[in-house]
């Protein structure tokens, strides 16, 4: 963001180098021309890209139309212009000027207006000229230039939004405390005192901080606070300024450098005073960067006017004074770079700043560390909602369940619009299975938070995990923020649970329309797979892993897919590569099983599988499944004695595997133990009581004991 600063104010330098390209032959009865259309279209182009590296670089048209307007067109505009226009609006009416009287004016600044219409695009006065004095066909013209100006402006504003996500971002108590104070006089005062600050932070910056938030700077609550005094000292000399510069603009050419230095200082301040809009800090050293242009020119500016006061030795002794203030400020710069090594470093500066030790707590790995640097946090600042939320994050992942309650319980009291907060307390139920307070933290949070995309998305995979519907919320989600990529890959894979495979299918490429990662490819990758897309599953799997090489999983799927797409050559090459790279990939073994088996090796299947039960897998159900597909394999081999026993051992891992108890009841029918069978076809019924080739065997099985008992 520093760089970005930067950037911006060299391009907001350029701007106004080309900006003020006028003609040096002016006449006293006109306004200065453009010398060159070209540079001044171009300094337009530079002022819309500072304003999209940074949005403060929109102040620099202002400081443009206001510097062309009080610097260069000053002699006529005061004198013709002003002048017109004031008697104009004190009669409330154009009508008493001629028709020759406006051509004149129009003549006289029309340069300056073409400047004007192209630089700033003030609407209020296009549209009131339009309105009054809309019967003259040259001031419809220059209407129309208006209307161009409103249209760039209008169009760049819109890019920066779309830049920003559709919406201004947002803030909490946190970042600026002034902002959320209930009383107005507590907003006035600090803010009227944030100005000073700055200023002194421009004069003499010793004290440097990279995050001036909550406590850095206290609220001024009342008018007797001794900081009022700075305010008062700042407003007088301002005021002596501004009224020192225009009764002198006109009498004194130097006094134009001061108008031009509190230009630069004071408009690109605008957008960080908090006087349109609430900004997410308190101070923020980086905003300083195009107001230290118009501080730098006051400060040349005064050099000059001192040396030209005192003597020889009066300059000497101030161009000394001024290099050594200019190597000490070099010196300070290069310490603060050095602090700015890394963001540790910086933090530690800081030790007695909340916000600094909860940032150290969220950068260290050692969860004892970030637990001391959370806890310091909240010694300096018991109401640090984030320190708060981290510490109770921090201590439900080691399962102090009742203490991160209570932290995150405070963490929204103290913050009741941070809505991660209401998420993770959520969360804490649900994992606690208290759902219905779960629920109820969910509903006061999106009540609180109601422009949380995450917290929708959130509130989804909780309503999903609950059995219950989570479209709503997941599609509320995406229209708070469009490309909630998140939201829209949950609300497939909902879409999918429920069979809507064209629907969920639409989602996911929706999502790949604003990010091409794996966790979106690999679920439609899955879609495509289970419903015989075959070739199009490998297209989106070669792409997941192109993107995730490392991924065993998705090299297996990947692999899984070429053998159900019959290119069992390459899906057994590439099952072996992945058993060469880890050895103890039970699915691996399984998949190549399967591939021996669909070819009709039966031993070569077999032993994969054997070597998948000597990895000894802890998960129960694995090791069933790996039994029954033994007893499978077995079967083919006409190997009944061993099948029946891996069935057997499959059984007693995982007694609800009906489909192992028939294939024992069917050996068992095979061989002749027809009591035998019977049991185990009636277990197997149990489980599945609607299959038609139990109910089947079952009947064979009574009409063979029929025969069997009539025969005897």
């Amino acid at each position: 963001e520093m760089m970005a600063g930067v950037l911006g104010e060299l391009l907001d330098s350029l701007r106004c180098n080309l900006a003020v390209s006028v003609s040096g032959c002016v006449s006293e009865d006109s306004l200065p021309f453009t010398a060159s259309p070209y540079s001044l279209f171009f300094s337009l182009l530079l002022g819309t890209s500072a304003m999209l590296v940074k949005e403060t670089g929109i102040t620099v048209f202002g400081v443009c139309l206001i510097y062309d307007a009080l610097v260069l067109s000053c002699h006529i505009f005061y004198f013709t212009t002003l002048s017109n226009l004031l008697s104009a609006c004190l009669s409330l009416s154009l009508s008493h000027l001629s028709g020759s009287r406006l051509r004149e004016l129009l003549y006289i600044c029309s340069p300056f207006i073409k400047r004007a219409s192209l630089t700033s695009g003030y609407v209020s006065i296009c549209f009131y000229y339009e309105n009054i004095i809309a019967d003259h066909l040259l001031l419809r013209q220059y209407a129309e230039l208006f209307r161009s100006s409103v249209l760039q402006v209008v169009i760049i504003m819109s890019v920066r939004l779309w830049l920003m996500g559709g919406s201004m971002p947002l803030f909490s108590e946190q970042d600026n405390p002034a902002s959320f104070s209930p009383h107005f006089l507590t907003r006035f005062l600090t803010y009227s005192y944030l100005l000073p600050f700055n200023a002194w932070l421009l004069l003499a910056p010793i004290m440097l901080c990279y995050d001036w938030q909550v406590g850095s700077i206290p609220l001024v609550e009342s008018l007797g606070d001794v900081r009022n005094v700075a305010t008062l000292l700042l407003a007088v000399v301002m005021i002596t300024l501004c009224l020192h510069c225009t009764s002198a603009l006109q009498v004194k050419t130097e006094i134009r450098e001061v108008l031009v230095g509190l230009l630069f200082l004071v408009f690109p301040f605008i957008p960080a005073s908090n006087l349109f809009f609430r900004v997410g800090f308190v101070v923020a050293e980086r905003v300083l960067y195009m107001p230290s242009m118009g501080y730098c020119i006051l400060v040349a500016h005064g050099l000059g006017r001192l040396c030209s006061l005192v003597g020889r030795w009066g300059t000497t002794v101030l161009s000394v004074s001024m290099l050594l203030l200019v190597l000490l400020f070099s010196w300070k710069t290069v310490h603060q770079n050095n602090v700015w090594l890394s963001r540790e470093a910086l933090f530690l500066l800081y030790p007695q700043h909340a916000s600094a030790m909860n940032n150290l707590g969220t950068l260290t790995r050692s969860p004892e560390e970030a637990e001391i640097y959370y806890r310091k946090a909240l010694e300096t600042n018991p109401q640090h909602n984030r320190a708060l939320f981290n510490l109770g994050n921090l201590l439900k992942s080691q399962g102090k369940e009742k203490e991160a309650e209570a932290l995150l319980k405070d963490s929204i009291r103290f913050g009741p619009h941070f809505a991660d907060a209401y998420s993770s307390l959520a969360s804490l139920y649900a994992e606690q299975k208290r759902f219905v307070e779960a629920n109820e933290v969910y509903l006061k949070g999106i009540e609180n938070c109601p422009d949380s995309s995450d917290l929708h998305n959130n509130y989804g995979v909780f309503l999903v995990d609950t059995g219950q519907r989570a479209a709503a919320h997941y599609q509320q989600a995406v229209r708070l923020k469009p490309a909630h990529y998140v939201a829209m890959v949950n609300l497939g894979r909902l879409l999918r649970s429920s069979n809507e495979n064209k629907e969920a299918e639409s989602w996911y490429k929706r999502a790949l329309q604003v990010t091409r990662k794996v966790d979106i490819l690999t679920p439609l990758g899955a879609l495509y797979y289970n419903t015989g897309r075959y070739e199009e599953a490998l297209q989106v799997y070669k792409e997941a892993v192109a993107l995730q090489p490392e991924s065993t999983d998705i090299w297996l799927a990947l692999a899984q897919v070429l053998a159900m797409a019959g290119r069992t050559k390459e899906a057994e090459r590439m099952t072996l590569d992945i058993i060469s790279r880890e050895g103890s990939c039970i699915e691996c073994y399984r998949l190549l099983s399967a591939i021996y088996s669909k070819r009709g090796n039966y031993t070569e299947a077999l032993e994969a599988l054997d070597r998948a039960l000597q990895q000894n897998p802890s998960d129960l159900t694995v090791r069933a499944e790996l039994y029954f597909s033994k007893g499978n394999q077995l079967r083919e081999m006409n190997q009944l004695d061993r099948a029946f026993e891996s069935y057997k051992l499959a059984v007693e891992l995982k007694p609800d595997q009906s489909q192992a108890w028939m294939n024992m009841g069917g050996i068992q029918h095979i061989k002749g133990d027809y009591a035998a069978a019977r049991m185990y076809y009636q277990r197997a019924l149990l489980l599945s009581p609607g299959s038609k080739l139990l109910k089947e065997n079952l009947a064979k099985l009574d009409r063979l004991e029929r025969r069997l008992t009539g025969g005897g």
